[in-house]
């Protein structure tokens, strides 16, 4: 099966990925992903567009993500996860690939900042944590090294209802595209996670 997983920032969509391509047997194709495991010239390039504050461009992330669908892997389906993000991506999709089913994890965006806002890192080994759902057992300090737990700057109120913003403005109307099955995301993980294996079955 061939399944595209959609979800507003926060929604647990990467950590649903992971736990239905352990059951389904599938891998977890996330763009993320393909971008880190490049190769140094590649990271390089991508980093340039990053450190401008612009997107890798549209054509470049499906030249990667084509190579990553033709590996053997790949041959019984996938769980895609990060892209199509827009209705453009999609019809570039279409391209490479057919869709068999669209799962769309819904939270609200009270609860998206909620769960964001509260997203910490360890400034020496970058181990995350989320003072709301993963506390580190001290406050501002990492159990693991015990270094400074510090929020990313695009974690702020402001920059998550941005990207909230854009997500309702560009991927929502995508969805119109697909017959897609809506989700409860504000459950446990393990309902969500029975509730995306009871749509597919």
């Amino acid at each position: 099966m061939k399944l595209l997983l959609v979800g507003p920032q926060g929604s647990g969509k990467g950590t649903q990925a992971k736990l239905l391509a352990g059951k389904l047997e599938t891998p977890h194709i996330s763009t993320g992903d393909i971008c880190r495991n490049q190769t140094a010239e590649k990271l390089a390039e991508i980093k340039s567009y990053i450190d401008k504050g612009s997107l890798y461009p549209d054509e470049k992330m499906l030249e990667l993500l084509k190579e990553r669908l033709e590996r053997d892997d790949c041959e019984r389906g996938f769980i895609l996860d990060g892209f199509p993000r827009n209705l453009k991506q999609a019809e570039m999709l279409d391209a490479i690939t057919e869709i068999d089913k669209v799962i769309e994890i819904n939270i609200s965006d009270e609860e998206a900042v909620k769960r964001l806002g509260g997203r910490v890192a360890c400034e020496k080994c970058g181990r995350g944590f989320n003072t709301v759902t993963i506390p580190p057992k001290e406050e501002g300090k990492c159990d693991k090294c015990g270094g400074k737990l510090v929020q990313r700057a695009d974690d702020t109120e402001d920059a998550i209802r941005k990207r909230l913003g854009i997500y309702h403005g560009e991927t929502e109307p995508m969805l119109e595209k697909y017959d897609s099955i809506k989700i409860n995301g504000e459950q446990s993980i393990e309902n969500v996670r029975e509730d995306i294996l009871k749509a597919l079955a």
